[in-house]
């Protein structure tokens, strides 16, 4: 293992007589791995690269995704296994010819790299199938550490969104992908369906001279990763239900219905490759409501590698009691999360409110938005709503919508509408 985890769990564990919900931020954060770098043989990267007919219009943007990726594989350490999808109505190996994988050395990333500069544009899109292709040649791949970037520049016309779901089911889990999407002729919520079923994260390029530097920070993210396949395990009580789980932080992604169960009382959440970092997790349990005075160990969390060993652990309590104070006392961390979930979820429906031409509701969530943003102190959010709303108060949150805004100004917030600011803790 080249990675110290520690776990820390946030939360007021007081609770009013009958009381049943019990609130918890897990905090997982991740250390030593500069000092002792994963083997460069643990890594494989696959780059998928749409190539169908829209990518010719303009002309730049097909050229700026071969030298994104050129970028990519040059970012390539010396012996990480990769290879290059050509993703349009079907999926075709373009480095290396062969369906597998390619060893990184100068001799192959110079191949490699020839061969994309010769990319063209032509035929449809079916992201299942570029998926698809990606996972038969991980598969063979011993390492732990298995990533994937995804480029498109338009819709998945040539499948059924029901086919996508199919085979989002089969592939999750066995290796990460990120998202870009270029241009504005993209739809946000197909890429993000994409990005949280692989534990990826989704963001726009709206112009295509900006995918190098994108292209090279996620393949630099990606050989920082220490260890794959990390999962969270939470045992509750007899007679408790988890509610939700959710990461919160550096993103808001839902792990709930992604639960493996794994023993008695005890299920497994994905949560992908770690390097050194830190993220939070939202965990809420229904527990029995009991009397003034009992206590109870709520829920205990667990950071477990694929191969079972426990990297770190944190308890959850709930202990019942008469005093107001005690019990009213909201926990910082999880009102601030619980706001940032909210904030995620509110522009996400006021921005599909604002396409329905619901003025009412668009007004009302996005102004919800706002007052979030400001209040957490989210500035980036903050910013990127004002390029859709006119903001009269930021404090109440009181807006009004902007009669025009660019397509690319929309989806760039709502592609980043789940990147929460973190709190600091106390």
């Amino acid at each position: 293992m080249t990675a110290e985890f520690a776990v820390e769990v946030f939360q007021n564990e007081y609770l009013p007589e009958g009381a049943r919900e019990v609130d918890a931020i897990v905090t997982v954060s991740a250390s030593g791995v500069a000092s002792a770098p994963v083997s460069s043989a643990d890594i494989a990267q696959v780059i998928i690269v749409d190539c169908s007919g829209s990518m010719r219009y303009p002309p730049a943007k097909l050229n700026a995704a071969k030298h994104a990726t050129v970028t990519a594989i040059e970012a390539l350490r010396d012996g990480v296994s990769f290879a290059v999808i050509e993703g349009t109505d079907t999926a075709r190996m373009v480095y290396p010819s062969h369906q597998g994988l390619a060893v990184a050395s100068n001799r192959t990333k110079l191949e490699a790299k020839r061969v994309v500069r010769g990319l063209t544009a032509d035929g449809g899109t079916a992201m299942g199938r570029w998926l698809t292709l990606a996972d038969r040649i991980l598969t063979d791949h011993r390492g732990g550490l298995k990533h994937a970037i995804l480029l498109t520049d338009g819709q998945n016309q040539h499948e059924t969104p029901a086919q996508l779901s199919r085979t989002l089911a089969s592939v999750n889990g066995r290796f990460t992908c990120d998202c870009r999407g270029v241009g504005t002729d993209w739809q946000v919520e197909e890429l993000r369906k994409i990005a949280e079923s692989m534990l990826g994260t989704v963001d726009i390029i709206a112009d295509p001279q900006g995918l190098a530097d994108d292209f090279r920070a996620m393949t630099a993210t990606a050989m920082g990763k220490a260890v794959g396949g990390v999962s969270l395990r939470l045992w509750t009580p007899e007679g408790a239900t988890v509610k939700f789980v959710k990461q919160v932080s550096p993103t808001v992604l839902d792990l709930t219905d992604r639960r493996v169960e794994s023993g008695a009382r005890t299920g497994d959440y994905p949560t992908g490759a770690w390097g050194a970092e830190s993220r939070d997790y939202h965990v809420c349990v229904l527990v029995k409501p009991a009397g003034v005075g009992d206590k109870m160990l709520a829920g205990r969390v667990s950071l477990l590698t694929p191969g079972g060993d426990v990297l770190g652990q944190g308890r959850v309590l709930a202990v019942w009691t008469d005093d107001g104070a005690l019990s009213t006392r909201i926990n910082r961390e999880v009102a601030h999360y619980t706001g940032q979930a909210e904030l995620a979820e509110v522009i996400q429906d006021g921005l599909e409110a604002r396409k329905a031409g619901d003025v009412e509701t668009a007004t009302a969530k996005l102004g919800r938005a706002v007052a979030l943003a400001t209040s957490s102190g989210n500035t980036d959010t903050a910013k990127l709503l004002a390029k859709v709303v006119d903001v009269v108060d930021p404090v109440t949150g009181t807006v009004k919508l902007r009669p025009k805004v660019e397509d690319a100004d929309e989806m760039t917030l709502d592609t980043r509408s789940t990147v929460t600011k973190r709190v600091g803790k106390g």
